[in-house]
């Protein structure tokens, strides 16, 4: 299993960056990808298009979020992964401290790509 964590800062409060990954219409604008997005803890979601997919498994407002997760590349057979977005409050505005855990052997290398596809349009986007 693959795991990792990556932080990173965002010029705006924790309250906006918690609302808009839970909100269909901002998490699909700040990823440019389209997304389904549920605000309730055992809700469901969709991300990049259904490339993404997954549960809230708890959610702390404005502070946490925890959710299963796996894209298409997961092989039916193949547990979910663990996602964990963590955020506080930081001299620059949040600091986003995201740990992804239980991802299995031989999957793309995620953490480059929420560099790629998360954190550098969500920075294009909150600035």
């Amino acid at each position: 299993m693959v795991n990792f964590k990556i932080q990173t800062t965002f010029p705006v409060s924790p309250r906006i960056i918690y609302e808009a990954w839970l909100d269909s219409e901002k998490h699909s604008a700040m990823t440019r990808g389209a997304a389904q997005c549920s605000k309730e803890q055992g809700g469901s979601f969709t991300a990049w298009d259904g490339y993404i997919t997954g549960i809230n498994f708890k959610l702390s407002p404005h502070s946490e979020i925890i959710q299963t997760w796996r894209t298409s590349e997961f092989a039916n057979n193949e547990k979910d992964s663990k996602l964990r977005i963590k955020i506080e409050t930081h001299e620059k505005g949040c600091l986003l401290t995201l740990s992804h855990s239980d991802i299995p052997d031989g999957q793309s290398d995620y953490e480059q790509g929420w560099h790629d596809h998360y954190f550098a349009p969500m920075m294009a986007y909150f600035n």
